[in-house]
């Protein structure tokens, strides 16, 4: 072996330890050379070794434990931890080892829950003549059978024996009702309760398979989402409410897909307990068409916070209208309203085309939007006809005009 060979290789193997400066447990094993660099202008520079070890205590780790490759970057480094697949000894940290530079995450505040506003700064003024619509509305829904009526989500609980399961059913048919007619909602729950084994609860809908329960209720709107919804709120009524319903507005409103509606509905229903009016697009089409709101409202849950100053403008636009009725409207009618105006707008006052001519509002003078009909309708009907008496002939459109007699107030009201 050469002189040049020797000499270098004796270099290599004098190596020298000292304490590492940023941390006291790791030592710093390098060249002798490094320290002691040789005198002339041609030494070359010995490379500062960047990997070292990781010592805990003064017992040799086994070998491969951890590895760390450190930046040459002052007090702000970042350190990239490697573990070797054969590690089997994980690294503990203490309270004295830093950890300001291995981690970033940030620990999320828990997410606080939002109170439902009960009532206005500023009560909404009772409207003129008020008492009288609601008498003259009320009497004839004693003369109409609607959908609500026979399907709607107070009959789900019916069919139910336990009373925690018909508290669960009333909640589960609300949660389907969104987006949703009563016909609809109704086959979907009775569908939704043979899925899951002849009884509408809590453990059943846990139970059962997710594509089971998407199934049944296939034909309500948004069932994807309704699906999870059910299924995550089955869960938290088992894990945080000993499997019922909860008892108050705040409570129901934490479950998945529960919004106020619901939850004032539902403890009306299956709690008899009345704490609000649960308004929906009827209860707010009806009541603007009747001028009960002092600024027309654009949603239903507008038609709560008119007058409110919340910041978040766009979310207490969904707030007013209960509110603005609850400021005004007396207590004890607070649970009839919803049912009584849902079947009055399925029936009489539409979403498009209302049936004015059926309303006694209109005829009395208590509704500003009733709409003014001629006293004679026609109406169009295509008849197909051919030249001549026999079939080969050219075809021939006529368009005949039928006159429709003006209906009178009452007509066309189904008498229960």
């Amino acid at each position: 072996m050469s002189a040049a060979k020797r000499s270098a290789s004796t270099r290599a193997a004098r190596l020298a330890a000292r304490a590492s400066p940023y941390h006291a447990s790791v030592t710093l094993f390098e060249a002798a050379d490094a320290l002691e660099p040789e005198a002339g202008p041609s030494a070359p520079s010995p490379r500062r070794s960047k990997r070292i070890k990781l010592e805990a205590d003064t017992t040799p780790e086994p070998a491969g434990v951890l590895v760390a490759d450190l930046e040459d970057a002052p007090k702000t480094r970042k350190v990239k931890a490697k573990v070797k697949a054969e590690a089997t000894t994980p690294l503990t940290l203490t309270s004295s080892t830093p950890v300001s530079h291995a981690t970033n995450s940030k620990s999320r505040s828990p997410k606080k829950a939002k109170l439902i506003p009960q009532s206005l700064e500023i009560p909404h003024p009772p409207p003129p003549r008020w008492k009288e619509t609601y008498d003259m509305i009320k009497d004839m829904r004693s003369h109409i059978v609607a959908p609500v009526d026979t399907m709607g989500c107070d009959q789900a609980q019916f069919k139910e024996q336990d009373p925690k399961n018909q508290r669960f059913a009333t909640l589960v048919s609300l949660m389907l009702s969104s987006q949703t007619k009563d016909e609809v909602t109704d086959a979907a729950v009775t569908k939704l309760r043979e899925a899951v084994g002849g009884t509408l609860s809590v453990n059943a809908i846990i139970a059962a398979d997710e594509s089971a329960v998407s199934e049944a209720i296939a034909k309500v709107g948004f069932w994807r989402r309704k699906t999870q919804y059910i299924r995550q709120t089955a869960q938290r009524l088992r894990d945080d409410f000993d499997s019922d319903v909860p008892k108050t507005v705040d409570e129901l409103c934490s479950l998945p897909g529960v919004g106020p509606k619901m939850a004032f509905l539902a403890l009306q229903v299956a709690w008899k307990l009345n704490v609000g009016i649960g308004v929906d697009v009827h209860v707010h089409r009806i009541t603007n068409r009747l001028g009960w709101h002092r600024k027309p409202t654009k949603n239903p849950e507008e038609t709560r916070l008119v007058g409110s100053t919340c910041q978040f403008a766009l979310k207490c636009m969904m707030l007013s209208c209960r509110l603005n009725l609850q400021s005004w409207l007396p207590t004890e009618l607070h649970p009839e309203i919803n049912h009584l105006l849902v079947g009055f707008g399925q029936m009489i006052c539409l979403p498009v085309g209302p049936r004015c001519n059926s309303c006694q509002l209109s005829t009395a003078g208590l509704c500003p939007s009733a709409q003014k009909t001629s006293g004679r309708k026609t109406q169009k009907i295509l008849v197909n006809e051919y030249a001549g008496s026999g079939s080969s002939g050219p075809k021939v459109d006529i368009m005949v005009e039928e006159t429709v007699p003006k209906q009178e107030p009452g007509d066309g009201l189904v008498d229960s």
